[in-house]
């Protein structure tokens, strides 16, 4: 196998980055010269400045990682299409998020989501929060994006897998310090790249498969893979599936999915910052081209993990696939990236690393945001001044960076499986956040005492579900699907998503128990400003989101 970057290769990565910096620096002299570089707003969250187009690559931008192109492919050469469901079910969810979320957060000038639970609940609470994102960010999202995203350029390039490391994590710091208006108009040309170059990895994979079995062409190839590989094509798994564990039935359509989903597009600083700085309307549209673009990323993230696993099992590649004896779905998309021919390979590598360093600058933004607005503001300097501000986010983006350049290697990443590792690790707190912004938005009764209970005993819930295996024997609910014997423990297992529904739904119960003890007892919660109207989107909306949502039906009709 060839991972060695020819000459070709090197200049196509280079006009790459040329374009990506130089217009980064272009960008972000053109802001310096209108504000001085001063505005802590525009720093953060680029007001008023980002494009709708802007905004919904710059969501796919940061979204789209390593997690996805590496993980993501892994887990369709593992389980199939159904890992796809996280893709196509966002699109949905990002509809929702456009009509009920963003309203509320633009409505009551929310700029991050620490601010968001100060101005509803408390400020204890918001502190709490802070800190937990800071340390979920880095120490899950951060570390997990750079060395999935090193790991792959290693592979591909021949080059140390420290140096990888480096040099994506000073590549990422770069972007990052220009500010939210550098990273909103780079992730344009981040994602143009990242789907030229996905897209022709997935037509390599496909070519491959045909050519494999003496067929020709990306559609045969396509065909070809869904009967040698029918059980990989199916969205909806069965209890005697393997992989139920990990996407159990139909969990994915009315259970813990929407939660994951949820609290990612709506509750996630990393995410909605991209429109807290535009207007409703500019906000929803940037919004919904992210849904379109999402129900397009199966295609490059999925496909080629498919494709691997069908050549894989016709003995195709079966040393390169090994790890420590082992087979490493995670090694799927570096496998078929290397069998690129020249030039090719130099853009599907430039697609990977722009993935990578604008999610890395995207969390990296995200991390300074919170850290510099709702810790060091409020707690260390209150008087700060908008310089002060920036500089503080600046520094906190480096430490951040260097701080999860040391710890990655030593989280054992690789070897849990990238995508599932973020996924579930993320999963212990997404119910108990979820909960307590879903109430915060809509019940105006709810108080801050509810909030710290979905808070810290969410996250309780959520530890004591993953363990309650080893405590007590759950095979009686083996008949109902909500346990799985786990080959590799010998016990019966919850889902992970499953585990997530029954912890939002005990946090909701209990904030509403919580929230009307403390009425009784004369306790004055803070409802949000909300106007019915805000919730009303424009007519392209309406007719753009009514096509996602026939579009993501048909596709699970196809694929059930």
């Amino acid at each position: 196998m060839n991972n060695i970057l020819a000459t070709k290769d090197y200049l196509v990565f280079f006009i790459y980055f040329i374009i990506v910096s130089g217009y980064g620096i272009w960008v972000y002299r053109q802001k310096k010269t209108k504000l001085n570089g001063t505005d802590s707003k525009d720093y953060f969250l680029a007001e008023g400045s980002l494009t709708w187009w802007a905004i919904g690559a710059s969501l796919i931008a940061s979204n789209i990682s390593a997690e996805q192109f590496i993980g993501m492919s892994g887990s369709g050469f593992k389980m199939g299409l159904a890992i796809a469901t996280y893709e196509w079910m966002a699109a949905v969810t990002l509809i929702i998020v456009a009509v009920f979320f963003i309203p509320v957060y633009l409505k009551n000038k929310i700029f991050t989501m620490p601010q968001f639970l100060h101005q509803r609940y408390n400020g204890t609470v918001a502190m709490i929060m802070a800190v937990f994102w800071l340390m979920l960010y880095v120490v899950v999202n951060l570390t997990s994006i750079l060395y999935l995203g090193a790991l792959a350029v290693s592979s591909i390039s021949g080059f140390d897998l420290e140096v990888c490391m480096y040099a994506i994590a000073c590549f990422a710091v770069i972007i990052t310090l220009g500010g939210m208006r550098v990273i909103g108009f780079t992730d344009v040309i981040q994602v143009f790249f990242l789907i030229l170059g996905g897209l022709a990895t997935t037509y390599l994979a496909l070519k491959l498969v045909a050519e494999n079995y003496g067929g020709e062409g990306v559609l045969e190839g396509y065909q070809i893979m869904a009967t040698k590989a029918t059980d990989h094509f199916h969205m909806i798994l069965h209890q005697d599936n393997e992989n139920y564990l990990d996407l159990p039935g139909l969990t994915v359509l009315i259970g813990g999915m929407w939660i994951v989903n949820l609290n990612y597009w709506g509750c996630n600083q990393y995410i909605t910052q991209r429109a807290l700085g535009a207007d409703l309307k500019t906000a929803r549209n940037g919004i919904l081209f992210a849904a379109f673009l999402k129900l397009l990323m199966p295609i490059i993230v999925v496909l080629p993990g498919i494709a691997a696993y069908v050549l894989w099992k016709d003995g195709l590649f079966q040393p390169e696939m090994l790890q420590n004896g082992e087979v490493n779905p995670d090694r799927a998309y570096p496998v078929l990236l290397n069998l690129l021919p020249s030039g090719l390979k130099g853009l599907s590598f430039a697609a990977l690393t722009a993935a990578v360093v604008a999610s890395l600058a995207g969390k990296s933004n995200s991390i300074a945001t919170i850290f510099s607005l709702d810790i060091y503001q409020k707690v260390f300097n209150k008087k700060a001044s908008e310089k002060q501000l920036v500089n503080v986010g600046k520094i906190t983006i480096i430490f951040s960076m260097v701080l999860a350049v040391i710890i990655a290697p030593h989280l054992g990443i690789d070897s849990k499986g990238g995508f599932q590792y973020i996924q579930e690790y993320t999963g212990f707190v997404s119910p108990g956040i979820f909960a307590m912004f879903i109430l915060g938005f809509f019940w105006k009764k709810t108080t801050s005492n509810a909030a710290l209970f979905a808070t810290i005993g969410g996250f309780i819930l959520s530890v004591l579900f993953k363990f309650l295996p080893h405590i007590a024997d759950l095979s009686f609910l083996s008949a109902t699907g909500f346990s799985i014997l786990n080959k590799a423990s010998g016990l019966y297992e919850i889902p992970f998503l499953d585990r997530m529904g029954f912890v939002f739904v005990i946090c909701i119960i209990g904030m509403l128990i919580i929230s009307l003890i403390d009425q009784r007892n004369g306790v004055v919660s803070k409802g949000l400003e909300i106007d019915r109207t805000m919730f009303k989107p424009h007519t392209g909306f309406i007719i753009g989101a009514l096509l996602i949502i026939l579009l993501t039906t048909a596709l699970y009709m196809i694929y059930w």
